[in-house]
């Protein structure tokens, strides 16, 4: 079963950056100062029937070429909309011309008013678990070097398919999964976990991690090979409430003591902020001011457990 240490993972930070079309300086002006504060990662969240977004794939492609070290990945990518094979095909592709800084979030897809209206499909919660689980078995095989992929799945198929280009790290599929049937699939199948802390607050994810610990035993897999990401949405203020409805606004000291917590004793490893406003302000404070407390406070603890 879970334990709150089960994760052995380095520990990452990263930011959102919202793949907003008023101002398309906007995105690429915060993720460089991302990449320029030292963090790690960068989601970009990927709802195409949004008439205020960029595409997020052709994004993430402009985003990588203006960076040299910082990794991106889609937070989470709307599989309804995005055939598995060409999915894999764009990240193996992205990973390739970024040199190797392309991770993949996924999900089964949720406003489904909005997908159907982009032509994708109505599915149910069921079906919907059932497609991811033959896209996640595509993708791979399509990273794989094989040389054709047959599949016959009830969902998708590829008949004969020739892959490539084959990534050039071994792409981590993170999964967006709240409900039990998802954190199953999770526990089974996937390469880490992305909650987010207004679906999943803090108190909820012990539970939920236990589900996916136990998946990932009875699969034959070990539980701390899944990373664990949680997407924090709050405001770094010089004093506030806490948590607050699945948001966090706290002074500087309450966020490092409440990463630190959520990484010591839920085993927690990746945080991405969300600021709710002065967004690139927030970013260069939580780079500078939480995270090296935060690693200065776990490295401390793992110190005097040794």
């Amino acid at each position: 079963m879970a334990t709150p240490t089960s994760s052995r993972l380095p520990l990452l930070f990263g930011a959102n950056v919202d793949p907003t079309a008023d101002d398309p300086r906007w995105p690429l002006e915060l993720t460089r100062a991302v990449e320029e504060a030292g963090l790690d990662l960068i989601g970009i969240q990927d709802h195409p029937y949004n008439a205020s977004f960029l595409d997020t794939w052709t994004l993430i492609a402009t985003l990588a070429q203006a960076t040299q070290r910082v990794r991106f990945f889609p937070n989470v990518a709307n599989l309804p909309l995005r055939p598995p094979l060409m999915l894999a095909k764009a990240v193996a592709t992205l990973d390739v011309l970024s040199n190797g800084r392309i991770e993949l979030g996924l999900g089964a897809g949720a406003f489904a008013d909005g997908i159907v209206a982009m032509g994708g499909p109505r599915r149910s919660a069921s079906e919907a678990v059932a497609a991811l689980e033959e896209a996640v078995q595509l993708i791979r095989r399509f990273w794989s070097g094989e040389r054709s992929i047959h599949f016959e799945g009830r969902y998708y198929s590829a008949q004969g398919t020739h892959p490539g280009p084959r990534p050039i790290h071994p792409i981590g599929i993170w999964l967006g999964a709240y409900r039990p049937r998802m954190l199953r699939l999770t526990g089974r199948l996937a390469d880490g976990w992305i909650p987010s802390s207004t679906y999943a607050a803090p108190e909820q994810l012990l539970a939920m991690q236990r589900q996916i610990d136990t998946a990932a035993q009875q699969a034959g897999r070990p539980p701390q090979a899944i990373r664990r990401i949680y997407n924090i949405i709050g405001q770094i203020t010089t004093g506030g409430p806490g948590w607050e409805r699945g948001t966090f606004r706290a002074s500087v000291q309450d966020w490092t003591e409440e990463l630190t917590r959520l990484a010591r004793e839920i085993g927690l490893d990746t945080f991405i902020y969300w600021p709710l406003e002065d967004r690139l302000r927030q970013i260069q404070r939580f780079a500078s001011e939480v995270v090296p407390g935060v690693r200065a406070a776990l490295q401390a603890t793992n110190q005097s457990d040794g």
